[in-house]
């Protein structure tokens, strides 16, 4: 095999070639990077059931990476793979094996083909005429094509391609300048939901209902940020992210905001993310928990450090109670204002 090359027996080593590095790395998708790992390690002949007890992880945990490796050509299904199963391998048997093309691209379709199955009244026909319908304009080619990729390629099913469509159409009306999404941007969508394994009205209606979880504590940690009209960037994003899967609690990030402004005069993602961290390594993610363990070495320093204007090392001067009281209180007061 040309572009990969591994020899396990005896030195266990596991060859990767900079091209396929690259493309895990710009994929960004460590679980995809651990399952592909895996596959190496057991040289292709694994199944998604072995993959799952292997390494400890659920069925869909396997299902989304695997879809994020086959995209990015790196792996397939063999060829005994079922071709009427909508799941896209994802049931318990299937195997995998190292692409031989590591920059394979999804199968390319041709207006002909599509034309075809419109034609013949298909479920995606359905899919065309409603989508047309939600979005008020008749699909260009291109569009269609794209469409029909969602529908044949990523497999999910018409009724999660059309909550889908709803989803983006929504999210143009909040985020976006009004206008009706473009098949691009639906298109996009659609990998996101096939990687994290939205298959069923009732998945997409938990993830719809976590984003708006999502987008509701981001919007408080923007107040606290003192970022207004406009969105995060996707930069910040990833921070913010990060601090709330980490447990924080948009007062906890209050104080770790104050603390960044104070010491480097802005606002300082990278210092204000190693204040963070260290709170979490601590288990310290509410404000309460962070004002009681400072008023721990508060106490803890009072016989030995005191300076001459009587403030205790380790100890916060009253100007930063008083401006935290205040990032506290106008929470609060914008929380009772809604």
């Amino acid at each position: 095999m040309s572009d990969l090359k591994y020899s396990l027996p005896g030195t266990e080593i596991i060859t990767l070639t900079g091209q396929t590095v690259d493309k895990l790395i710009r994929a960004g998708d460590g679980d995809a990077a651990l399952l592909y790992l895996y596959i190496l390690r057991t040289q292709g002949k694994s199944t998604s059931s072995e993959a799952a007890i292997a390494l400890d992880k659920s069925k869909g945990w396997i299902a989304s990476a695997m879809a994020m490796l086959s995209r990015l050509g790196l792996v397939h299904l063999d060829d005994n793979e079922d071709k009427d199963d909508k799941t896209n391998g994802r049931e318990s048997g299937t195997s995998y094996a190292v692409s031989d093309n590591i920059i394979r691209e999804p199968r390319a379709y041709t207006e002909d083909e599509v034309k075809r199955e419109i034609s013949r009244g298909s479920e995606f026909s359905v899919v065309v005429d409603e989508t047309q319908r939600k979005l008020g304009k008749i699909l260009s080619p291109d569009e269609l094509l794209r469409l029909y990729g969602i529908y044949d390629n990523l497999r999910l099913p018409p009724e999660v391609i059309l909550q889908l469509i709803t989803h983006c159409i929504s999210e143009s009306r909040v985020t976006g300048d009004g206008r009706a999404p473009s098949l691009r941007y639906i298109e996009k969508a659609a990998y996101t939901w096939e990687r994290e394994g939205v298959f069923t009205l009732e998945k997409s209606e938990e993830y719809l209902k976590n984003l708006e979880i999502m987008r509701s504590v981001r919007g408080k940690i923007k107040k606290v940020l003192q970022i207004r009209n406009r969105e995060f960037s996707e930069t910040e994003k990833r921070y913010v992210d990060g601090w709330i899967s980490m447990g924080f609690e948009p007062d906890a990030i209050a104080i770790a905001y104050d603390r960044t402004v104070t010491k480097t005069g802005n606002l300082a993602y990278p210092y204000m993310d190693t204040i963070l961290k260290s709170w979490h390594s601590q288990n310290l993610n509410t404000a309460q928990k962070i004002l009681d363990k400072d008023g721990v070495k508060m106490k803890s320093t009072t016989r030995q450090n005191a300076n001459r204007s009587g403030q205790k090392h380790g100890e916060p001067s009253r100007e930063d109670l008083e401006r935290m009281k205040h990032l506290l209180d106008e929470m609060k007061e914008e929380e009772e204002d809604k």
